[in-house]
């Protein structure tokens, strides 16, 4: 587990930038934290570490946003309108968990039960499935956002998977 302190939104967007130039075909990474946090900035530089030129807007209203033009396609999630795990296992959105290009997912944990559990080379996630336990084989970061002070955020992340 790596630890990150921003001491701005333009720090946050920075690191998302690194990350997005490093960004493997396949990666899932989820973000957690509370409103205000700064999903939507690391979002917006990851965004450009991918080489996309587009204005990148959370999709609060429309759930996901696609964005082309880099060197991968970005699928940006935001389950922020949906308080419920079964309202967002109903809209169907389980093909992002295997994308082709990378995904990433903001307010995640209320999606995901808990954490992922490494387990051998794969990344086994709790999904909240009436199946119930559902193992994953792509690779995801697990990201917590941390509101420290009003312009300071603590930024944990971990791999996952393959």
């Amino acid at each position: 587990m790596a630890t990150s302190i921003s001491h701005s939104p333009p720090e946050t967007e920075a690191l998302g930038e690194t990350w997005g130039k490093e960004a493997p075909f396949g990666l899932v990474l989820a973000l957690c934290g509370d409103l205000g946090a700064g999903k939507t900035q690391l979002v917006k530089g990851f965004a450009r570490g991918l080489g996309i030129d587009s204005r990148v807007t959370s999709p609060t209203f429309a759930l996901v946003n696609t964005y082309t033009g880099g060197r991968l396609p970005l699928f940006h999630l935001d389950l922020y309108r949906l308080d419920k795990r079964e309202q967002i296992l109903a809209a169907g959105l389980d093909e992002y968990l295997h994308p082709r290009g990378v995904t990433v997912i903001e307010w995640a944990e209320r999606w995901f039960l808990e954490k992922p559990l490494p387990i051998r080379h794969e990344a086994s996630v709790l999904l909240g499935h009436p199946a119930g336990r559902k193992v994953l084989t792509h690779l995801m970061r697990w990201v917590e956002i941390q509101i420290i002070t009003e312009s300071e955020r603590r930024i944990t992340y971990e791999d996952f998977g393959v």
